[in-house]
């Protein structure tokens, strides 16, 4: 007679197999798209995000520095020297923007403001945290009008 577990070992093996086939084209399905988005990451200009990041940062070092009470020239000067070398690179960052009025007005008005901070530098707190001010509401007018 035919024995009746025979019929069990079988189905659990085809199981077994189908779930490792399975789990094999998951990783294997994870690998690739990893893959993909790294090299559709890899062809994207990073360079716009990139000036943001770091005028960010430096307007972000100022408000520190006002919030702890250190707003001797040597401690704000150097960021707002980076601050206004970055203002060169806005146009080339956005070179879609560079021909838009608007922009050039958005980007001569920060570098003016700049400008000011480097001929007359802030010597205490109340004249970073203005200038910051001034710098932060440039920002802010360029980014409602382009990012949306």
């Amino acid at each position: 007679m035919s024995d009746p577990q025979a019929g069990t070992a079988v189905r659990k093996s085809h199981a077994t197999r189908y779930l490792f086939l399975f789990l094999i084209g998951l990783v294997i399905g994870v690998i690739a798209t990893v893959m993909a988005m790294r090299a559709i990451d890899a062809r994207r200009d990073h360079f716009p995000d990139s000036v943001m990041q770091v005028q960010q940062w430096h307007l972000g070092q100022l408000k520190d520095r006002v919030s702890e009470n250190r707003c001797a020239a040597t401690d704000t000067l150097p960021h707002l020297k980076a601050l206004r070398t970055m203002t060169d690179n806005l146009e080339p960052a956005f070179a879609d923007l560079k021909d838009d009025p608007r922009f050039r007005d958005h980007a001569s008005k920060i570098r003016g403001t700049l400008d000011a901070a480097l001929a007359n530098p802030p010597l205490n707190c109340e004249g970073v945290g203005n200038t910051v001010k001034s710098i932060g509401e440039g920002c802010k007018a360029c980014h409602q009008d382009f990012r949306g």
